[in-house]
């Protein structure tokens, strides 16, 4: 985040201990789970880089953090600053912006210290960093008049953005790209803040109700029949594991996704779970071609994935057929179904 300027790369630091008692504990949880060799996740999110393995959540009057267990050791203070400032509805929304800021794996666990004028990381004490977030969210909730979408990217823009939002209509991808443009020009920087940050920290966050924060009209931004064309090019290949191209002579189920949509210019690059993590969820009633779907196979977590092509199929590289077509109802009788996401 920043005040009115875009911050620079964030400061890399370690996490500190708070004081609190419970932070302690939850701290010596988390050093015995690493000495043998288990990962005890805390919440029900996979956080940054970083993959988990299982989770319970971290919520908000207003909606579900999706979280690490380094995120969630700071739910209390998130509460209690959040409630002094006004806002403790949302902090599930809060602990989202935190692990998109930080992961909860930085001293400055809001990356809040331009927003007070000091250099990005300066701030070294966590329960200072989130005090200064926590009040400077407040204050651009306030301005965005509840916008939590307006909010969110003048988190990450400066407060300068909402007005220069609201005199568009309010928030827009195309206002926000627009603002970073104009103030990359302005300040001579090669960028200026992170236009996709909106949906960057909506990922780790659900809606009371329990559906998706997708915030787009629906619209896939990618030619969907290009996609499915150039996967249907493979069909009958058999499954390779690894198999990223066509010379390996056959794709796993990710090397399938990441190999046809780096056609059309996006990157999928990575496990099934480094795709769902780079995804939003969407409600099953609101699903599309062209939308991603998940399954445990084998491990907890994201394991198996496939493009949705509508009348309940999906294209995918499986062990058992290779590159062919499945049926998403027939997968969720034989495997944990992690549910749709949607490339945003």
């Amino acid at each position: 985040m920043q005040g009115v300027l875009k911050k620079g790369a964030k400061a890399a630091g370690t996490l500190a201990v708070l004081k609190n008692p419970l932070t302690w504990i939850l701290a010596g949880i988390l050093l015995l789970t690493t000495i043998f060799g288990i990962t005890l996740f805390l919440s029900i999110s996979l956080g940054g880089e970083k993959q988990f393995e299982l989770g319970l959540s971290g919520e908000g009057a207003e909606g579900t953090a999706q979280v690490s267990a380094e995120v969630l050791r700071y739910e209390p203070l998130i509460r209690k600053y959040a409630e002094k400032y006004g806002i403790g509805e949302y902090v599930g929304l809060i602990m989202a912006v935190i692990q998109q800021e930080s992961g909860g794996r930085h001293l400055d666990v809001m990356q809040s210290s331009e927003s007070i004028g000091l250099s990005p990381g300066a701030i070294t004490d966590p329960e200072y960093s989130i005090q200064i977030g926590v009040r400077y969210f407040a204050e651009v909730m306030k301005q965005a008049k509840g916008d939590i979408h307006l909010a969110l990217q003048a988190y990450n823009f400066g407060n300068g953005f909402i007005e220069y939002a609201l005199e568009r209509g309010g928030y827009s991808k195309e206002a926000a790209i627009e603002f970073s443009n104009l103030m990359a020009a302005k300040t001579g920087w090669p960028r200026y803040g992170d236009v996709n940050y909106v949906n960057n920290v909506l990922r780790y966050y659900y809606s009371e109700d329990g559906s998706a924060a997708v915030i787009s009209d629906g619209a896939q931004r990618f030619d969907v029949e290009e996609v499915h064309a150039l996967m249907k090019e493979f069909l009958g290949l058999p499954y390779v594991w690894g198999g990223r191209t066509p010379a390996a002579g056959g794709f796993d189920c990710s090397g399938l996704l990441e190999y046809a949509f780096a056609q059309v210019g996006i990157d999928l690059y990575g496990t099934a779970q480094s795709q769902y993590n780079k995804t939003v969820p969407v409600p099953e009633n609101q699903i599309k071609p062209g939308d991603l779907v998940f399954f445990s196979t084998y491990k907890p977590g994201a394991s198996h994935v496939g493009m949705y092509v509508g009348d309940g199929k999906f294209i995918n590289a499986n062990g058992s057929s290779g590159t062919s077509y499945s049926s998403v109802e027939e997968w969720k009788k034989l495997y944990p179904f992690l549910g749709f996401r949607r490339i945003q």
